[in-house]
């Protein structure tokens, strides 16, 4: 019986086959790098919002501190967006009359009529709603504002500091001692290293952990009473929250 495929065709299938392999790999790749793109985890992603409040001129210039506007950040599960009312508290005095603060003063006045017109706030951190998230023990437990959401005394507009994504949960919850802060400074928008070398630090150490304070090498270090706060917060490191049900209920 006479050939019917040319021999070349055996060098054909086999780059047949192997670029096939290539290309489903390349296709995973590419799904997995649109996975961890900002596009997809909105990761340092500015949102458009009603009115381009800066974080920059009200917590770092200013000094307002976070519990003035989320007032429920201690005590509930969720942390508020403020309503227009606590805006007013400032602003019925300052820049009311100029242009991009218009919304403000038109939700204001709307507030309790028939045509109320809410500010629609776009949430920066939101968690999937599959998801559970309890804001209030987390800052119970010593983790401060910063270790989630960055050094918003820095951004102009608010932006996502961290993917949120399940592994980035995981990592915290098997390593807590990474970010775990005194409570006393939890609204302190520093990060570990440079609140450890601050004199209110240092204080809080003469007072709460001598032993550490008396300590030249451990006295600017954080991580030196890591392990006396996860005690005293109840943390139990050898046992992580890390199961299913700790999220998905």
């Amino acid at each position: 019986m006479p050939q019917v495929f040319h021999p070349s065709f055996n060098t054909i299938s086999r780059v047949s086959i192997f670029g096939s392999a290539f290309i489903v790999a390349a296709i995973f790749y590419v799904l997995y790098a649109f996975y961890r793109s900002p596009y997809s985890t909105e990761e340092d992603v500015i949102q458009t919002q009603p009115v381009p409040f800066s974080h920059a001129h009200h917590v770092g210039d200013i000094g307002i501190d976070c519990r003035y506007c989320h007032t429920s950040v201690e005590d509930s599960s969720f942390a508020n967006v403020p309503p227009t009312a606590t805006c007013m508290n400032c602003h019925s005095q300052l820049y009311r009359d100029e242009s991009m603060f218009v919304p403000v003063v038109e939700s204001f006045r709307s507030a309790n009529t028939t045509e109320e017109k809410p500010l629609r706030w776009t949430r920066v951190h939101d968690v999937p709603d599959y998801a559970y998230f309890n804001h209030s023990i987390h800052l119970a437990k010593g983790i401060g504002c910063v270790s989630c959401h960055g050094e918003v005394d820095k951004m102009p507009l608010m932006w996502r500091e961290n993917t949120l994504h399940m592994e980035w949960c995981l990592e915290c919850h098997r390593n807590p001692e990474k970010n775990i802060r005194p409570r006393e400074f939890l609204f302190t928008l520093r990060s570990r290293e440079e609140l450890s070398e601050s004199d209110d630090f240092q204080e809080y150490l003469k007072r709460e952990f001598p032993e550490v304070a008396a300590d030249d090498d451990r006295a600017g270090d954080m991580a030196a009473i890591a392990d006396g706060l996860l005690e005293r917060y109840g943390i139990h490191k050898e046992h992580p929250k890390t199961h299913c049900s700790a999220c998905h209920r």
